[in-house]
């Protein structure tokens, strides 16, 4: 049986977006489930657009996401003589042919044939045909390499996501595969590079089905074993737009920024365009052993951000608050906040958990634990009124001698309310604002416990 094999290959021209990252999230997927290989290819042929940050920016977002690779990276820049070296093969076999139009020519060809209600295309001039003659070599040119794509029939493939598809090859021209300068065009390299890695599967965007059949004529051309193709719909903007970057087409690593964990945009990105019955919330393991092909949907994938940040918030209530400590304490200083000498970071996020959905909203929560508090304005005026403060004075004297648990602590807010004929809100959120700055927050007696004696004290003073 032949050993599945996929390829995440994406062009360096910018970061790894939410689109390339499920493409890959999706290959990777389904090598890991058939006990197959997942090669990671860099198409840096576009010398203009391709750069190393763009490329390191890939590298970061699939280590982020864990999608490990178990080749690669290759890149096509250190494949060139390669690439020459079947382009001299196919001019040998007569699969290729040299090509002397100038681009002006092409221009005016194009122009003649719109003209005409044409479909704009090249007309085959430099096309080797039996019994042809081809016009003379101008002087200075440098040529193309075009492909010699067949004239008759069509070319078809079972596509694992859109079904049957077939094009007719009279809809295609003969396609450029190296430019004059000798370089070789995106359609050949993807090819050579897809027929020397043996890959069984190429899972990409449904941007590519235009590509496939041109591809498929040259991998017959070459003698190769075809893959199999599927190609994965677009995923849309919460409104139902094109996404872009007002929407989710922002680096995976600006989630990463942004307070998401990798497990939460894995589960999510795992259901943009799949599923598996009724299942919304799954772990990685279970993606790869329940993840088919079968199962993805032809139509276009709404992102929606409301229903990422839920599964965020659920993944955080799951994660260890050890783990959760590490990645605030990172987050506060980067933010110059120190949490040095403070309440314990585990009890602090362990605390505000279940109540976030994104580590950045944590990190906030958090902060006031090791900042002065800064009420506004308003706040104070509404809230730290006199009788509050007489109110918070007694409760600071209570909480000298108070034993530091949780009952002890309720009760001497409790005892305060009844000094001062005062109901609980009228004590607890005052206290509230004055040690943390806001109105809300979980239980009172539970935020004194973990703030501590002196920190509370020093507060209230």
């Amino acid at each position: 049986m032949t050993t599945v094999r996929t390829r995440f290959a994406p062009s360096p021209t910018g970061y790894l977006h939410i689109g390339g990252a499920r493409t890959a999230l999706f290959s990777w997927a389904f090598a890991r489930h058939h006990k197959g290989q997942f090669v990671l290819r860099i198409e840096d042929t576009d010398l203009e657009r391709s750069t190393p940050a763009a490329v390191q920016a890939i590298l970061d977002g699939m280590s982020w996401l864990d999608l490990g690779w178990d080749e690669g990276p290759f890149y096509q820049m250190q494949r060139m003589e390669r690439y020459k070296e079947v382009l001299a093969q196919m001019l040998d076999a007569g699969t290729a042919y040299y090509c002397y139009t100038t681009p002006e020519e092409l221009d005016a060809i194009r122009e003649a044939q719109r003209a005409r209600g044409e479909k704009p295309r090249y007309d085959g001039r430099w096309r080797p045909e039996p019994g042809k003659t081809l016009p003379a070599v101008p002087e200075g040119v440098k040529p193309v390499v075009r492909f010699k794509n067949p004239t008759a029939g069509a070319v078809a493939w079972d596509d694992l996501v859109k079904g049957r598809i077939e094009i007719s090859n009279t809809e295609l021209d003969d396609l450029i595969i190296a430019r004059p300068d000798g370089t070789p065009t995106y359609n050949f390299c993807v090819v050579v590079d897809d027929w020397d890695m043996g890959i069984t599967h190429v899972i990409r965007g449904d941007d590519h089905v235009n590509n496939t059949p041109r591809q498929i004529n040259i991998l017959q051309a070459l003698g190769a074993t075809l893959p199999q193709y599927a190609h994965l719909s677009m995923i849309l903007g919460d409104d139902g737009t094109k996404l872009s970057k007002r929407h989710g087409a922002v680096s995976v690593m600006q989630y990463h920024e942004d307070g998401y964990l990798k497990d939460a945009v894995i589960n999510y990105l795992g259901r943009l365009g799949w599923s598996h019955g009724d299942d919304e919330v799954f772990s990685r393991e279970q993606f790869v052993e329940w993840f088919d092909l079968d199962h993805i949907t032809p139509s276009a994938a709404q992102f929606n951000t409301e229903k990422l940040k839920w599964l965020n918030a659920h993944y955080i209530k799951q994660t260890d608050p050890a783990e959760l400590a590490r990645d605030c304490a990172e987050r506060l200083a980067a933010r110059g906040v120190s949490v040095d000498g403070g309440p314990d970071l585990a009890q602090v996020v362990t605390l505000y958990r279940e109540r976030v959905s994104t580590l950045v909203e944590l990190a906030d929560a958090a902060a006031a634990y090791y900042t002065a508090p800064a009420p506004s304005e308003e706040l104070v005026a509404q809230h730290l009124t006199d009788t509050a403060r007489a109110a918070l004075a007694s409760l600071a004297a209570r909480l000298k001698d108070a034993s530091w648990e949780r009952a002890a602590l309720n009760q001497a807010i409790k005892d305060t309310c009844t000094e001062h004929g005062l109901k609980m809100p009228q004590v607890a959120i005052p206290l509230r604002v004055k040690l943390l700055g806001v109105p809300q927050t979980p239980s009172i007696d539970a935020v004194l416990e973990v703030m501590g004696r002196e920190r509370v004290l020093a507060r209230l003073r």
